[in-house]
């Protein structure tokens, strides 16, 4: 069984459509599945847009997307863990491809990513950091990552001391327990954090981020600003 993993906080916007691409992809596997929202204490319909999509909802109350995550992970079932977020669309060759590397003895891995709809800055921007970032980094994005229970379990999960950054370690600790792949099919995922933010204010951030260290990390703040806006 396959057990996708969906965190959301007010993603009544965005859920549907996610919802709609993991069910058409998993069924094109042929694979017994399951929709797992973790939903953390939206104020908005994401739990009835969930239940409408055919998912199973897990509320809980973290506002903290490592902590969300393994609550949902630990309310599934399936012996592979597919974390989706809930603005992300997942295709069939994509979730092949990731079962093809699981089924060959990988423990995990994630995908490059697409942003869409974006403006030039971020496309140009994602040409130099998907090479980077997936290719040379060998880490998977937070939208999508993938594993087995056996390596979730034998690591611990998401490490849920930081509030952001949680998939570099994620990725970091599943590299250490086996093979850890980054697939050749795209994922896509919204630009919605650039709505919100000019090119100027996401450099700042970044640079506020570098100079806390770790410790900007572990706490809501100047740091986390990026990943945890008060708007949807």
């Amino acid at each position: 069984m396959i057990s996708f993993v969906v965190p959301a906080y007010n993603e009544e916007k965005y859920l549907g459509p996610t919802l709609a691409a993991i069910h058409a992809a998993a069924k094109e596997t042929g694979e017994p599945y399951e929709i797992v929202v973790a939903d953390d204490a939206s104020a908005d319909a994401t739990a009835a847009v969930a239940e409408q999509g055919g998912a199973r909802v897990v509320r809980v109350e973290k506002r903290q997307i490592a902590g969300t995550r393994n609550a949902g992970a630990r309310a599934s079932t399936g012996e592979l863990i597919f974390f989706v977020d809930a603005d992300t669309l997942v295709n069939g060759p994509l979730v092949n491809e990731a079962l093809a590397a699981l089924r060959s003895g990988a423990v995990g891995g994630g995908a490059r990513v697409r942003v869409d709809p974006a403006p030039a800055v971020a496309r140009a921007f994602m040409v130099v950091f998907n090479p980077l970032y997936f290719g040379l980094g060998r880490v998977a994005a937070g939208c999508f990552v993938f594993c087995t229970r056996a390596a979730f379990e034998a690591v611990g999960g998401f490490d849920e001391s930081y509030y952001a950054s949680e998939e570099i370690w994620f990725s970091r600790a599943l590299r250490r327990e086996g093979r850890f792949v980054i697939v050749r099919n795209y994922v896509v995922s919204s630009s919605r954090k650039l709505d919100h933010h000019t090119p100027g204010q996401i450099v700042w951030m970044f640079v506020r981020m570098a100079a806390g260290g770790r410790a900007a990390l572990r706490r809501h703040g100047p740091g986390t600003a990026f990943w945890y806006p008060d708007k949807r």
